[in-house]
């Protein structure tokens, strides 16, 4: 994988910004649209809950433009670049999720049910574009899509 740190640059800013979007998003419908906290209702609350289907959308948006930051970058493009970047983006994504949503406890900590099972279709299509992201980026640059905007 070439320049294997730039990679991890604008992987890591593209998983906060995600997240940050997630928190703000669900603070707003707490604070905002006054629906019900996890203090007041069962689970992650109301305000998380309603946040949920736009999870994927927060990644499938935002993982492709940090890929295009990453691959812009780059010399050559390779396909075997792509499929390298997609693992590793994916696969630290899995991994990083399960001990800093469910291992690591604090407020917004999840269970493995919860996690796993009750997020459910959302934590899957989420695993999903961030693996797909770098093949979306490499599709669009190969259309130069990308050049023109």
């Amino acid at each position: 994988m070439e320049n294997f740190g730039f990679s991890m640059l604008w992987y890591w800013i593209a998983y906060f910004i995600v997240t940050s979007i997630g928190v703000l998003h669900t603070i707003f419908n707490i604070t905002v649209l006054h629906m019900k906290s996890m203090k007041d209702s069962p689970g992650m609350g109301e305000g998380y809950e309603k946040t949920k289907p736009w999870h994927p959308l927060y990644n499938i948006i935002i993982f492709p433009i940090f890929a295009y930051f990453y691959f812009n970058g780059l010399e050559t493009i390779t396909l075997s670049n792509v499929i390298a970047t997609s693992i590793i983006w994916g696969t630290i994504t899995v991994v990083f999720d399960v001990i800093g949503w469910v291992l690591i406890k604090h407020p917004w900590s999840l269970t493995f049910k919860e996690f796993y099972i009750d997020y459910q279709p959302w934590i899957s299509l989420i695993y999903i574009t961030i693996y797909a992201s770098p093949f979306i980026t490499y599709g669009i640059m190969n259309l130069c899509i990308w050049d023109t905007i």
